[in-house]
């Protein structure tokens, strides 16, 4: 063979070589994975690294090119500051979107970073009505945001459970307060007296004070406007001084651990909860299936919003492959018109602000201090 021939056929191999490279598609995700929420930000993060070895096990192709996705995360400690610059941070590893954040609080001043980026994030249980209203063109949702959660809770709980004076107590995240005014609207307009409103925050532990403020109220039922960590111990204090209210809270507090939280035992019927979606996971194949990989890869049960960070990095996934390309700015806009795609959460389509459109709220309680699911309301 002649040295010309040996040389082109060298180069024909390196360029088959190139030709045949994988490519390193980063999608990033941000959350609590220290402190009181870490349990939520550890199930969003298992979510999406589920989601990334189901779609690497397919071998995947954008536009004829194989490539292999990557999960990056970030811990943003539920803090707004620490959750800019954990923004920044996935920003600067190059991921092309992000699953994320947990938090409301966290999720809206983390999105103008990302927007200055032009990086598409999907929150799988940010619900402030704030995040998707700010004019970002990058910026989607999988819940129903508090407006319509807390609107539907409120209602349900004065035609359903028949509550006549209501209480209300939130943490004062962007979340709490958010969701805890919405309830609030909605349960005045169906017919309730609201009788207090007290606060709280993301950390308290002691609810002493804010329930000896309730029980001279005397309502019966007790809104929580915040996550199950607080629930917990407003639960095991509301038992202490006798308040018997019923306690009612969004998909914050909806969570399977409740009853540990709560001190081991919960009376039948008293919690209840809404979580956005209509999705009973032991009921369905795909949830069954969801749940089994999900504790044979993490040997662990989901908590809570792993399903919805799961659907997230699908839904990035799936707008690549539409466009024909991980080009942030390329696949948005393909994102930004799913319509009717079935998750193993439910059909989503989002809207022109990156809302979920018409989602239901699937009601709660907890028997034998178990969940149980009731009704699904709108």
């Amino acid at each position: 063979m002649s040295k010309g021939v040996m040389v082109a056929a060298f180069v024909a191999l390196v360029a088959l070589a190139g030709c045949s490279s994988v490519q390193v598609v980063r999608i990033g995700h941000a959350a609590p994975l220290t402190g009181p929420l870490a349990n939520l930000g550890t199930d969003n993060q298992r979510g999406a690294q589920l989601a990334i070895d189901d779609l690497n096990a397919k071998s995947p192709r954008i536009a004829g090119q194989p490539v292999r996705f990557e999960l990056v995360s970030e811990d943003d400690q539920a803090d707004p500051r620490t959750g800019a610059a954990a923004a920044q941070r996935l920003v600067n590893a190059k991921v092309v979107a992000v699953v994320g954040h947990l938090n409301s609080g966290t999720s809206i001043p983390a999105s103008s970073v990302y927007s200055r980026a032009g990086i598409p994030t999907i929150t799988p249980s940010a619900t402030n009505p704030r995040l998707t209203r700010q004019g970002m063109t990058q910026t989607f949702r999988l819940v129903t945001d508090d407006s319509a959660l807390g609107t539907v809770l409120g209602r349900y709980s004065v035609k359903n459970l028949g509550a006549k004076r209501v209480a209300l107590v939130d943490d004062r995240t962007a979340y709490g307060q958010g969701v805890a005014d919405a309830f609030e609207a909605g349960a005045r307009k169906a017919g309730a007296v609201i009788v207090g409103h007290e606060f709280a925050s993301d950390r308290t532990m002691d609810f002493s004070r804010v329930v000896t403020a309730l029980s001279a109220r005397d309502p019966d039922l007790v809104f929580y406007g915040g996550l199950d960590t607080q629930v917990g111990p407003l639960l095991r204090e509301m038992q202490r001084q006798g308040l018997n209210a019923r306690l009612v809270g969004g998909d914050g507090i909806c969570s399977a651990s409740l009853a540990k939280l709560a001190g081991g035992s919960l009376p039948d019927n008293q919690v209840w909860c809404g979580e956005s979606g209509d999705i009973d996971l032991p009921l369905t194949p795909q949830g069954e299936q969801f749940k089994r990989r999900f504790a044979e890869r993490f040997n662990t049960k989901p908590v809570l919003y792993s399903p919805y960070a799961y659907d997230a990095v699908q839904l990035f996934a799936r707008a690549m492959v539409d466009a024909g390309s991980t080009d942030p700015h390329v696949f948005t806009p393909v994102l930004a018109k799913t319509t009717g795609w079935q998750g193993i959460t439910g059909q989503v389509s989002f809207d022109a602000r990156g809302d979920l459109v018409d989602g239901p709220v699937t009601v709660f309680t907890y028997r034998g201090n178990l969940r149980a699911k009731t009704d699904v309301a709108r």
